[in-house]
């Protein structure tokens, strides 16, 4: 996720609408492409300033603008308060070392599908940890369904995550019993059972189901250790399967 390219354009949307608040010309058609950028990055959806998701041009801000503002310095003031949460996650926003590396590898060994739910993942670490461990699980989801796809490997759609990983990592020789070596065996055990702690996780705590009254609600360190760990295994998996497909032309 470019959070620089990001935060240009969420900048722009500011001062357009501080020009459409004070009567300075600004471009219109501009403002609405940005504006509609911005609203369809889904994992920033709690931090799109309201006024920025209610008003599509400058002409349907005015009426709004004038009559709960009479000075133009209130306004300013306002429209700086509405955007500042989104501008501050922005520019603190900081993206480790680790993280591109699995954003390059993602996006150059997978689909763009995939590309785009490890970036929801990324941008939902810090301001929606229910919501980002939900997408940590679909990213695992999503990686296996595509090397099972791609090796025209059958399964339902209704499969359970631990499942249908187990059938990846058989199709990928990545099964412990596929091993005879006592750590590497270790290692894969391992593997799988941070995907099963990854689904039973995401079932006790995620946005997806109800929850009864003894639920557990997720820090932002559980949804950085949960995207992490999704994120280095749908790597390893897609690095296996690149490996895989250029052995099996040899």
């Amino acid at each position: 996720m470019d959070y620089d390219a990001i935060l240009e354009k969420v900048e722009y949307l500011q001062n357009a609408m501080i020009s459409f608040a004070t009567n300075d010309d600004y471009e219109n058609e501009k403002y609405e492409k940005y504006r509609i950028d911005i609203i369809n990055e889904v994992a920033l959806t709690k931090l799109i300033p309201k006024i920025l998701k209610k008003y599509r041009s400058g002409g349907e801000f005015w009426p709004f603008i004038k009559t709960k503002f009479a000075h133009y310095q209130q306004r300013r003031v306002f429209i700086y308060e509405q955007f500042r949460p989104l501008i501050n996650f922005l520019e603190t926003n900081e993206v480790s070392p680790a993280d591109n590396v699995m954003s390059i590898t993602i996006e150059n060994l997978g689909q763009g599908y995939i590309t785009e739910e490890w970036n929801k993942a990324l941008l939902r670490r810090n301001t929606d940890p229910k919501g980002a461990i939900t997408i940590a699980r679909t990213l695992l989801e999503t990686t296996c369904k595509y090397i099972l796809d791609e090796q025209k490997i059958k399964y339902k759609d209704s499969v359970d995550l631990p499942v249908l990983y187990n059938i990846t990592s058989k199709q990928l020789n990545l099964s412990p019993a596929q091993h005879t070596d006592d750590i590497i065996k270790q290692i894969l055990g391992g593997c799988f059972s941070i995907v099963q702690g990854i689904g039973a996780l995401r079932n006790k705590i995620s946005d997806a189901h109800g929850q009864g009254i003894d639920r557990i609600s997720p820090y932002e360190r559980h949804a950085m250790l949960t995207v992490n760990a999704a994120g280095t295994l749908a790597t390893f998996l897609l690095q296996t399967f690149e490996n895989k497909k250029i052995q099996d032309k040899k």
